[in-house]
């Protein structure tokens, strides 16, 4: 099956055709908002980070940051800079041009003050527009496609409907050639023994339990047991009991196909099939360690409802409760309650999900991309000790 998608320098291919505007400091969030607000098509990839960061911590931040940048959605970059940060916006600039030859920097200690910096950026921004304007789809191989699958806000139906559809979908990709990546270490907590038969390699295996008793660990460290506190308050209200109950739902997003790899948080998915990436339960968190993998949409389940979209990726929702669905629909992008009322099967909403994805892989906004919901953030590892 062929796509029309955005072809890139690097071999990798587009569903999106945007420009990034990346802060390498919290101090300057403002002035990337305001220059992206400034152009249709750009983003503002704001954080709270960036200074005052130590070893790989900050390693992590600038890595993200410029997997960001050279993200396959993201045609242009500006980076925004103050000028005595430790992420250096030069340096950020001249990683990202390995891939990306429309990028520029601009440092505000240098070049202004706040005024003078928004027109500017803005100016080099429209520049970039204008150049991205030209650019066409072409047609590649669906097997280019790189999903992300995440579940959020879950309650009784996310694991008896969506996530098996989403399941469903994640072997269809992966038949197809594709790649699905998928996170949520703390979500894999008491389904360990189902991921065994799943993994291709014992080592990608043991790469997943070892992650998981890390994060454990960190948790028992800080005098918290994750297996006594989660599931969350709002997973209690949904109508789970356990993170087991939790955990053996979440898994079921990517069916029965195999897992070929396992990565660190900012690592990227490099072989076809399923990819395990070590990432937080948290939604924004996730959604950084899927795109940076190479994510070009996500898939998004929740039974609780959320608006949250990503400023590097298309994010779909899903949910199988009818009530939410009806609460909050302009959120939504695919209603599955008819999986709860025998007027869907696992199978067909898996096919309507596959057709929802080529759709907006071509294209098509998602429902968090048409109300303007394109968060980010980075994800931190270290203390602030300064």
């Amino acid at each position: 099956m062929k796509l029309k998608l955005f072809a890139r320098e690097d071999g990798r291919y587009g569903v999106r055709n945007r420009i990034a505007v990346i802060p390498t400091v919290a101090c300057v969030n403002h002035l990337a908002e305001q220059i992206a607000a400034g152009v249709e098509i750009a983003d503002a990839y704001t954080h709270p980070y960036g200074c005052d960061q130590l070893g790989f911590d900050r390693e992590l931040s600038f890595h993200c940051l410029e997997r960001m940048g050279s993200h396959p959605n993201v045609g242009a970059v500006l980076v925004v800079g103050l000028g005595c940060e430790e992420i250096d916006a030069e340096e950020l600039e001249q990683a990202i041009r390995q891939h990306r030859t429309r990028t520029s920097s601009m440092i505000m200690q240098q070049t202004g003050g706040t005024t003078f910096c928004v027109e500017k950026g803005i100016e080099i921004c429209k520049q970039f527009a204008a150049q991205l304007a030209k650019d066409e789809r072409v047609e590649t191989e669906i097997s280019h496609l790189t999903i992300g699958v995440e579940c959020g806000g879950s309650d009784f139906s996310s694991g008896i409907a969506s996530n098996p559809a989403v399941g469903v979908f994640t072997e269809k990709l992966c038949a197809a050639g594709g790649k699905v990546v998928f996170g949520e270490t703390t979500e894999l907590m008491g389904a360990e023994n189902l991921l065994r038969p799943l993994c291709q390699r014992q080592e990608t295996y043991e790469f997943i339990v070892q992650s998981i008793q890390k994060m454990e660990q960190t948790a028992l460290d800080l005098k918290v047991d994750l297996r006594g506190t989660q599931p969350s308050p709002g997973n209690i209200a949904g109508g789970l009991s356990t993170i087991e109950e939790k955990s053996l739902g979440g898994i079921c997003k990517i069916g029965s196909a195999p897992i070929v790899d396992a990565v660190p948080f900012g690592g990227a998915a490099t072989k076809a099939g399923v990819t395990f990436v070590d990432t937080p339960g948290n939604d924004l968190a996730c959604s950084l360690g899927l795109s940076a993998a190479g994510a070009q949409i996500i898939l998004f389940t929740t039974g609780r409802g959320t608006p949250m979209g990503f400023a590097a990726a298309p994010v779909l929702k899903l949910t199988a409760n009818g009530t939410i669905y009806e609460r909050m629909k302009e959120n939504f992008d695919l209603d599955l309650s008819g999986i709860l009322t025998g007027d869907l099967s696992v199978d067909q909403a898996g096919q309507q999900i596959f057709e929802m994805v080529c759709k907006t892989a071509e294209g098509a906004e998602s429902a968090a991309e048409t109300l303007g919901h394109r968060e980010f953030s980075l994800y931190r590892i270290s203390p602030v000790l300064t």
